[in-house]
């Protein structure tokens, strides 16, 4: 493994990957704060704004931590002892599972809030919360122990060189692991993803058929010129099929890329490439929320009026 082969001499890489990275925090940071405010305020204490809050914080901690490791990607050369190398790698591997959880959780608590009285999903409307507090736990506990092998794995290769290792940053590098290891833990990490995305796709599937029924009983309620006006159960729902979209494109980009890379031997394009694709998702949905909510906006331009009023 020759590190100074690894990573593309072209500038304009390490230039998209650190826009992505401040572009993401920013908006993140933004996010966080607007729904961690509402949620605290009497009139608009709703569950979502703290589902939502906690992931626009789990996105704004995977890209601070993938900001670490891409200085020492691009500008540290190789400081790292294992200590600092295992801790950063298993908590950036985390976070991202902690995303996925968020993600999808979200997506169910959403669908409780928007399916209608006459729904079978209405008895679990009051008590989703703490259930999904519950299953976050659980799947939080289920990442932290699927990936513990990174604690042996991950070591500090700064003035090593071998073929055997696979390039992490400059100072890290992941050990080679046999085969039926390789497998077992491909086999665990797909079937968790896949299970994951299905109770998306799952919930995104449902509140279209609830969208439909609704849109159709509006239309016979009322003429065609007021039933075109969006709603705001409407509006939600194509915000919760956008999310699913882009977070679906991007996954799938993703783990492409990431077995071109396996295929080519580390190519230092397809590891860059990887990083940005597999990040993309937490950068861009704080602007997709942000746009889709107009009680954010609203929030916003009455915290901008009551500090020009002091």
């Amino acid at each position: 493994m020759n590190k100074d082969n690894i990573l593309p001499s072209d500038t304009n890489m390490k230039i998209t990957l650190f826009s992505e990275l401040s572009v993401g925090i920013s908006a993140n940071s933004v996010l966080f704060f607007a729904h961690l405010c509402m949620f605290f305020e009497e009139n608009r204490s709703k569950p979502i704004d703290l589902c939502i809050a906690f992931l626009s914080l789990t996105q704004l901690m995977l890209l601070v931590t993938m900001g670490l490791i891409a200085a020492d990607m691009f500008m540290f050369q190789g400081i790292w002892d294992s200590t600092t190398c295992r801790s950063l790698i298993y908590f950036h591997r985390l976070l991202r599972g902690f995303n996925l959880c968020a993600a999808c959780l979200l997506h169910i608590l959403w669908t409780f809030t928007l399916s209608s009285r006459s729904s079978c999903l209405t008895t679990f409307k009051h008590k989703s919360p703490h259930h999904i507090s519950g299953a976050f736990l659980f799947f939080c506990v289920l990442y932290m122990s699927f990936s513990s092998h990174l604690f042996v794995l991950v070591i500090a290769t700064s003035n090593l060189t071998s073929d055997h290792f696979m390039y992490v940053t400059q100072s890290c590098s992941l050990l080679p692991m046999s085969y039926s290891r390789t497998s077992t833990f491909s086999l665990l990490m797909v079937t968790r993803e896949a299970f994951l995305i299905s109770l998306m796709a799952l919930s995104s599937g449902y509140m279209v058929i609830l969208l439909w029924r609704h849109k159709k009983q509006v239309q016979h309620l009322h003429s065609i010129s007021l039933s075109s006006k969006s709603s705001p159960q409407q509006r939600a729902t194509r915000t919760i099929l956008l999310l699913m979209t882009l977070f679906v494109v991007f996954y799938i980009l993703g783990t492409v890329i990431f077995h071109s890379r396996t295929k080519f031997k580390d190519g230092s394009i397809f590891y860059c490439v990887q990083i940005i694709v597999s990040h993309s998702y937490a950068t861009i949905s704080p602007f997709v929320f942000v746009f889709s909510e107009k009680h954010i906006i609203k929030f916003f331009r009455s915290m901008c009026g009551r500090i020009v009023n002091t």
